[in-house]
């Protein structure tokens, strides 16, 4: 082996396990050599020392490189394959085209115009209920995937949200994820589930526990996505700041993840210190001021925050996202026999209530709280609880005992999933009990006893008051003769189960939800809704998760007292996709205690909806009532702590105008972005339709590459495909394999590779990132990457290149050696030496001419490698840093005028103290040394702080380009026969000359992109903006006309923007003719031999050009 090996070199030999490339060669003595080098694919970094035996053992790889000795259709399915791998730097929606979603505006706009802008994904998403945050957060991270970003992802969520995070992940984002619990947990003895699994879901209340907590602190994650991240709260009061358990435990996640997404849709409920605090957790210190936060919005370059309105949201015709809504109070008085009931019960409640509150036996009042709102939820509920609770209390007396201890907090409840919630509900209801002897115990089971009595007789009545108004709300709206669908909305599943009974005596097809159903039943219900059933009774669990927009009727037959669930229940039919205006009933029993505040209460939001212009009140309530909370005014109306008088006068304390303010602050009107630029998307959509390889491209790659790993795919009559058998080597991946993609099946009975057919057929979706597709793409580039590095022959069956075709990759790296970006791209070199880019997807149009055949040409063609890279770094590479740049100085800017200047705000305010500090001691005042220490450190902190941001700054905006990487070269020679229908240069130059001047008579803006290899040659566009992608077939006289594969694959992608113009006799007086969409309307035949498509009748349906 030479000494004077170039740089560059790749060699290969035993001391190798991979080929490498020699980056220095250094003699050592007289006859060793130390060759540094890297691996050409782990990267990994190489430097022995051989002596004259080991080097005779030295090969180098590259000496045949350009002989292109490969198999060509091998090397096609390894570039092809790497495009595919690259996707996202052609299709600027990548996450959209691989994932079952139909995003909107705004949805796009958060994801690619605002989070992924920034190279470091610090970002709270804060738009209004219903606005898709989870769609969102499924697009960031598919795209942060697909680009290597990203691997181990954690998810934390209500705990009742855990089940519909998995099905959206799973079911939208082909994302597998595992829900890791205390059971979890507890199985996995001995390892840290945390670190052992890459993708999990975990619920907020069960991560912060201490135990949890010191689990995850061992773990690391590229990214953290938090669901209702406003809950991980802290208050400041004076100069010391009071932190949750949930705030500590966002601390310690944003210090163990390098992406970190907040999704919230009430980010700071009139609290601007609470908002700042929180975006703390993001950016710690990024803004030391609210007034900061408020100018950043206003100034609209805030990097860290994100919201919009309900109101402000638009589908892509610009209009309004959300119909209106029609929220009415339907009022109803007690029949005698309710009323006896409904003060018996209460006066019992009261009674023990304040008994209990007295003893401090919080969780005694607690569980006599839920069987009062049992109580406004029907007679059967009351009835039914009550009878537990004397049942259970019976067995606590036979036994002597008077209390089993529960201690559940409100907050942990509120936080379970429905089952489990109601489990533990019972459980306090039938439990507890104020007595603290067993006289006490015996004489409330009497009064239990007469009670149930109570319910009973008013049960005789069959129908109770509440149940003949919904009756008569189900007449007014006509179901019977007009079928219109009906939600009701209940707590109680005794309430759902006497609904249910009811409305079928009455004659209607009703289905159900509540919350100890699975996953996989409520989603047969939600079908059995749309499909079948004319109502649907619901608890909670169908406010979370359930979209029934194909609904516009509902009613909540009881009120929740938690008033953020009245607004996830009217969310479940007033969202996208919802057609009609929508009609919500309340019921409210206007004689009860409950009662009289709910009708206070929805009196005062219609004021305020009508000032607002908005129907957002109901987000915000707590708003609305001063310094309380609505479930804290019933229970001091059901306590009788407060008359009835007081309780009402407190609720109008606060005038209409100012409640108005309140609700405009907590909703964050004024931090809110208004505007969305439409134009904007609308344009990136229209990039992405260009450039996307989804479907097309990926049906017919995969289809050519399964054929070659032993796939056998078949058609089926109904148009999807079918695969039978798939070969063990497919299937044996990798654990590593299983854990990022998933598992690779034994067969497919049903795939389609558009997600539209996927979807509406309920097949299989194969794409980027399916476990099939990665498993095929994995053997592709272990196997064929020798071939590629030989290059390899293809011929034009148009005859007019002759030349090379590089195929390479190029990176632009930042100060901290991250890679800020990207690039694959093609360059043609011709017979002369003559460089442009071309895209990637040529090969397409290109015949391999077979294995092993070798450069037959008259002479093998120059090797400008020096040249071709100096002409990527030029031409290709140094523009994209540009363009990465310009963002990057503009989040640089954002960080300095924010970031800097708050830290230096806090040093001055240290300092300030410092000073302080020293003159009042000069002045004689005792200050505490440890109060200077630990103001000292502060300052210390911050000033580390700040040079560590100043670091951060210069490294995002110091880009360099890497080398190029060269995959592979493949020689292009012209076809010498079969050209009957290419025609000559002259002939086309006519026809693009013929077309470009029609375009311009008819007043659009034609330009040609011929050169590109597009799939068409002129990109045309009319003064409303409207686009037309031209291919222009010119002919010396007349006959049939051939297309190549990308030419046909764009028209049946484009449809009718795809347009086929033909010239006839251009060689003496050109006749233009034009045929709009013509995958509809025509019927080429394939011919294999040439790669072409061949049409034959264009005529019989083309327009002559006037």
């Amino acid at each position: 082996m030479p000494q004077n090996i170039p740089a560059g070199t790749i060699i290969t030999g035993p001391l190798f396990p991979e080929a490498v490339r020699v980056i220095a060669v250094k003699p050592i003595g007289s006859s060793r050599l130390k060759i540094e080098a890297v691996g050409t694919t782990s990267k990994r970094y190489y430097d022995p020392i051989l002596g004259p035996d080991e080097l005779a053992a030295i090969t180098v790889a590259r000496e045949d490189a350009l002989r292109f000795t490969g198999d060509a259709e091998k090397v096609f399915l390894y570039l092809e394959g790497m495009r595919i791998r690259n996707a996202f730097q052609f299709d600027p929606l990548y996450g959209v085209s691989v994932s079952q979603i139909h995003p909107l505006p705004h949805q796009i706009e958060a994801v690619y115009h605002y989070i992924l802008k920034n190279p470091g994904i610090r970002f709270l998403l804060a738009d209004d209920p219903g606005a898709g945050k989870t769609i969102m957060a499924g697009l960031l991270l598919k795209e942060l995937k697909y680009r290597g970003l990203v691997s181990r992802v954690l998810i934390i969520v209500p705990g009742h949200l855990k089940d519909q995070w998995l099905r959206e992940m799973k079911e939208r984002f082909q994302e597998n994820f595992i829900i890791v619990d205390r059971g979890v947990m507890n199985a996995s003895w001995g390892q840290n589930v945390w670190t052992e699994r890459p993708q999990i879901i975990t619920s907020l209340d069960f991560a912060k526990q201490e135990d949890v907590m010191f689990a995850l602190k061992d773990s690391s994650w590229d990214l953290v996505i938090v669901d209702e991240a406003h809950k991980m709260s802290a208050y400041k009061y004076g100069d010391k700041i009071d932190k949750t358990a949930r705030y500590r435990f966002g601390e310690l996640i944003s210090g163990i993840t390098k992406y970190l997404l907040f999704l919230t849709a009430t980010p700071h409920r009139g609290d601007p210190e609470n908002f700042r605090l929180l975006l703390d957790l993001l950016q710690p210190g990024f803004f030391a001021t609210t007034d900061m936060l408020a100018a950043s919005i206003e100034n609209k370059d805030n990097p860290l925050f994100l919201r919009r309105l309900k109101e402000d949201l638009k589908d892509f015709e610009d209009r309004p996202l959300f119909p209106p809504r029609r929220v009415e109070t339907v009022k109803y008085r007690l029949s005698d026999d309710e009323k006896t009931l409904y003060n018996a019960v209460t006066a019992y409640v009261e009674q023990n209530y304040n008994k209990a509150l007295q003893k401090e036996k919080r969780n005694v009042a607690f569980a006599l709280a839920i069987l009062q709102r049992r109580l406004a939820s029907s007679v059967r509920a009351v009835r039914k609880s009550l009878e537990r609770r004397r049942d259970r209390l019976e067995e606590l007396y036979k036994k002597g005992q008077l209390l089993q201890e529960v201690g559940y907090t409100e907050e942990y409840l509120e936080d379970l999933e429905e089952s489990q919630r109601w489990r533990k509900e019972e459980e306090l209801l039938e439990k507890l009990t104020s007595a603290e002897t067993l006289e006490e115990l015996e004489a409330e089971i009497d009064k239990l006893e007469e009670l149930v009595f109570l319910a009973k007789e008013a049960e005789k009545k069959e129908i109770e008051t509440k149940l003949n108004r919904l009756r008569e709300v189900i007449e007014h709206e006509r179901l019977r003769e007009t079928g219109t669908k009906l939600l009701i909305f209940t707590e109680s599943k005794d309430t759902m189960d006497y609904l249910v009974e009811k409305l079928k005596k009455w004659g209607y097809a009703v289905t159900f939800i509540h919350g100890g159903m699975s996953l996989d039943a409520r989603i047969a219900a939600e079908h059995e809704f749309k499909n079948r059933a004319q109502i649907m009774v619901a608890t909670e669990a169908a406010g979370e998760g359930i979209n029934l927009q194909f609904c516009w009727l509902m009613v909540n037959y009881d009120i929740p007292w938690n008033p953020n669930r009245l607004e996830q229940r009217m969310g479940r039919i007033h969202r996208y996709g919802q057609q009609n205006e929508v009609h919500i009933y309340n019921l409210v029993a206007v004689d009860t205690r409950e009662g009289k505040i709910l009708e206070k209460l929805f009196e005062k939001l219609n004021r305020m909806r009508e000032h607002l212009g908005s129907d957002r009140v109901f987000d915000v309530i707590g708003e609305i009532l001063p310094g309380t909370s609505l479930k804290d005014l019933i229970l001091d109306a059901i306590a009788n702590r407060r008359t009835m008088e007081e309780i009402l006068a407190e609720m109008d304390r606060v005038p209409d105008q100012e409640a108005v303010q309140k609700v405009k602050e907590a909703t964050m009107e004024a931090l809110a972005t208004r505007h969305i630029d439409l134009s904007r998307i609308i344009g990136e959509q229209r990039v992405a339709r260009e450039n996307r390889l989804v479907p097309e491209y990926i049906e017919k790659f995969f289809l050519r590459a399964a054929e070659k790993v032993g796939i056998r795919a078949e058609k089926r009559q109904d148009g999807f495909w079918r695969i039978a058998a798939v070969p063990f080597e497919v299937r044996n991946q990798p654990h590593a394999f299983k854990i990022k993609y998933g598992e690779v099946y034994p067969e497919y009975l049903k795939v389609a590779f558009d997600k539209e057919k996927a979807f509406m057929g309920q097949a299989e979706f194969v794409t980027m990132g399916h476990p099939l597709m990665e498993a095929v793409l994995e053997i592709i580039f272990r196997k064929y990457k020798a071939d590629a590095e030989k290059g390899a022959v293809f011929r034009d069956p148009d005859g007019k290149r002759d030349g090379l075709l590089w195929f390479m990759t190029g990176e632009i790296k930042d100060g901290k050696g991250e890679v800020a970006g990207r690039k694959l791209f093609c360059v043609y070199q011709t017979k002369s030496g003559e460089l442009a880019p071309v895209n990637p997807s040529i090969l397409w149009d290109l015949k391999a001419k077979g294995n092993g055949e070798g450069e037959t040409g008259p002479e093998a063609l120059p090797v400008y490698k020096d040249e071709i890279v100096e002409f990527a770094l030029d031409r290709l590479l140094l523009p994209y840093k540009e363009e990465l740049l310009t963002q990057r100085q503009r989040n640089a800017a954002i960080k300095e005028k924010y970031g800097l200047r708050s830290i230096d705000a806090l040093i001055l305010e240290s300092e300030a103290k410092l000073a302080d500090y020293e003159t009042r001691r000069i002045k004689g005042e005792n200050i505490p040394e440890v109060t200077v220490i630990q103001e000292r450190r502060k300052r210390e902190d911050l000033e580390q702080k700040k040079a560590r941001l100043l670091d951060e700054i210069r490294a995002e905006t110091n880009l360099y380009p890497s080398e190029p990487e060269v995959l592979a070269v493949v020689r292009v020679v012209p076809e010498l026969q079969g050209r009957e229908m290419s025609g000559d240069e002259e002939i086309e130059q006519i026809g693009m000359e013929v077309a470009l001047n029609y375009e311009r008579e008819q007043g659009r803006e034609p330009e040609d992109v011929s050169a590109q290899a597009l799939g068409y040659d002129i990109r045309s566009v009319d003064p409303a903006g409207r686009y037309r992608y031209i291919e222009v077939k010119a002919r010396a006289g007349t006959g049939a006309i051939a297309l190549t594969p990308n030419e046909w694959l764009m028209a049946n992608r484009l449809g009718e923007e795809y347009w086929l113009y033909v010239v006839e006799n251009a060689a003496s007086s050109p006749v233009l003719y034009t045929l709009q969409n013509p995958a509809a309307k025509l019927s080429p035949e394939e011919v294999v031999e040439t790669v072409r498509y061949v049409v034959k009748d264009w005529r019989s349906v083309a327009r002559r050009a006037e």
